[in-house]
């Protein structure tokens, strides 16, 4: 199921808010709020990466490889971490069901198109060899930057290994929060999404865990309503 879940999702995203004109309008209106902000780091953040040749290859690997990560989170929570298993699964699809009607409604060009002089880090030095990063007709959506999904599937990997871990090793379960930190520091420095893209990325998780926790709070009070019934009968027999 989660793995139609995930085609089905690829399949909405790839044909979501496909215009190159109402994106690049978005995106100029979201630098504008940056600027009101003096949070519109993306040029000198992409800068000082180019600045620094010995941090590039990292952070294509980093931004590219990603979903080894996302997999292997998912797998060592289903076999080593049953108990809540079923809790980051409900929040993982949610935040593919949540996400895609901000797609569709939000089309958003990255900076490496919207903003004058930032470097497609990813395509310049892919290791892969690709540059489907530049090529608008290869099927992919270029114009999905908002919210970020690389900071918003690596906020749920820290999410998910957090949960299995808080009571038993604390200070682990918080070190795993520095993988969506370097994931932001990847995607702002390689010319791929903005401040508040980020931003949007954990309003998406914090929201997708709520709906999740409430779905699982109605899954067990159903369960437990029979057992109380059957409880009370009981009581009511002695």
């Amino acid at each position: 199921m989660l793995v139609l879940g995930f085609l089905l999702f690829s399949r909405l995203h790839a044909a979501a808010g496909t215009s190159r004109a109402a994106a690049t309008a978005n995106a100029r209106h979201l630098q504008s709020v940056e600027r009101v902000l003096h949070l519109d780091v993306e040029p000198a953040a992409n800068r000082w990466l180019a600045g620094h040749p010995a941090l590039i290859q990292p952070a294509v690997y980093c931004y590219r490889l990603y979903y080894a990560v996302l997999l292997g989170v998912l797998v060592w929570v289903y076999v080593r971490h049953t108990e809540v298993y079923r809790q980051v699964r409900r929040t993982l699809l949610a935040m593919a069901v949540l996400v895609l009607p901000v797609f569709w409604a939000l089309p958003m060009s990255p900076p490496r198109f919207a903003l004058p002089g930032v470097v497609d880090v990813v395509a310049e030095h892919d290791l892969f060899g690709s540059t489907a990063s530049r090529d608008l007709g290869n099927g992919q959506n270029h114009f999905s930057a908002m919210p970020s999904m690389h900071v918003g599937w690596s906020l749920w990997c820290a999410y998910a290994v957090w949960l299995a871990l808080r009571a038993t090793h604390p200070r682990a379960a918080l070190l795993v929060w520095a993988f969506p930190l370097v994931m932001t520091a990847v995607v702002l420095t390689t010319g791929n999404h903005y401040v508040l893209d980020v931003a949007g990325s954990a309003a998406l998780l914090a929201i997708a865990a709520g709906v999740a926790a409430r779905i699982g709070s109605g899954e067990r009070a159903r369960v437990a309503g029979p057992v109380a019934q059957e409880q009370q009968n009981e009581r009511q027999q002695e």
